[in-house]
């Protein structure tokens, strides 16, 4: 049986309980990380951590002991060992009175690991008319609030595809529901900035460093003019765009993009915790 970590302690998957008065259940008010691991490896936990207590902060809540959550985060992969698999950090505001208005109870931290399927090399993704808010308050933090995202992705699957690309106010490309968006025009790597709206990617930050590309505001139409488009994430890695909605885009994965994905591979097999 999967162990689960719950608040100081390895715990039955089956018999972990949280609150039904605990913040991130009742209004979304919480942050969360999911790295990839490998063998019992988790990969980038250091910035998978930074990023947790940058989002914490940013969402106000108190910012999250990283030791702890590194032991947690290890002795479930101990107790739970995978060849591929997906760990999620929970941290939310904690037991509160039912309403928005924080309680004084602490966070609740929660650290689970599932088995990952290995991703396709290619896939399809489709616009949506719903908007990232670049200035909202949840602009850039990883927040448990996701039902917008759920929605989107929703209507990809309808459309046989496995992401959904959202604009931001100003008309521009920002992200998907949970990847970061990388377009090739004219030959050169572009990438939408944080200024966008999307969030900093761990894995769009080191293809930003081991392949280079440029932060450029794009407008939503480069999808229809860009030569190789591909999406970053934690759990899919580099992966290759064949299709945005009804536009196909032969011979993905492009040379720019095949180009990305072997220097990500090659430099995150050489190092777990770049």
């Amino acid at each position: 049986m999967a162990l689960i970590w719950l608040d100081g302690e390895l715990r039955d998957a089956d018999s972990a309980r949280v609150s039904v008065f605990d913040h991130g259940l009742t209004v979304g008010d919480g942050v969360f990380e999911t790295l990839k691991t490998e063998h019992g490896r988790p990969f980038a936990l250091s910035r998978h951590l930074d990023r947790l207590a940058a989002s914490a902060t940013g969402l106000g809540l108190p910012e999250p002991d990283r030791d702890e959550v590194r032991r947690a985060c290890l002795a479930v992969l101990e107790a739970h060992p995978l060849a591929r698999g997906r760990l999620r950090v929970t941290y939310t505001g904690g037991t509160a009175p039912l309403g928005s208005d924080r309680g004084e109870a602490p966070p609740t931290l929660l650290v689970a690991h599932a088995e990952a399927p290995l991703r396709p090399d290619t896939t399809a993704v489709i616009t949506v008319p719903w908007t990232r808010n670049e200035r909202g308050a949840l602009a850039g933090l990883k927040s448990t609030s996701y039902a917008e995202n759920v929605i989107a992705l929703a209507r990809a699957r309808q459309q046989a595809a496995s992401e959904a690309l959202f604009g931001n106010t100003a008309d521009q490309l920002c992200e998907g529901t949970g990847t970061n968006v990388f377009v090739v025009l004219d030959g050169e790597l572009h990438t939408p900035p944080l200024s966008s709206g999307c969030l900093a990617g761990i894995t769009r930050a080191l293809v930003l460093e081991w392949a280079g590309a440029k932060e450029t505001e794009l407008p939503m139409d480069c999808l229809e003019r860009a030569e190789e488009v591909f999406l970053t994430s934690s759990t899919r890695d580099v992966q290759a765009v064949r299709r945005v909605d009804d536009r196909e885009l032969p011979g993905a994965p492009g040379p720019v993009t095949a180009r990305a994905m072997r220097i990500f591979a090659e430099r995150a097999a050489a190092d777990v915790d770049p």
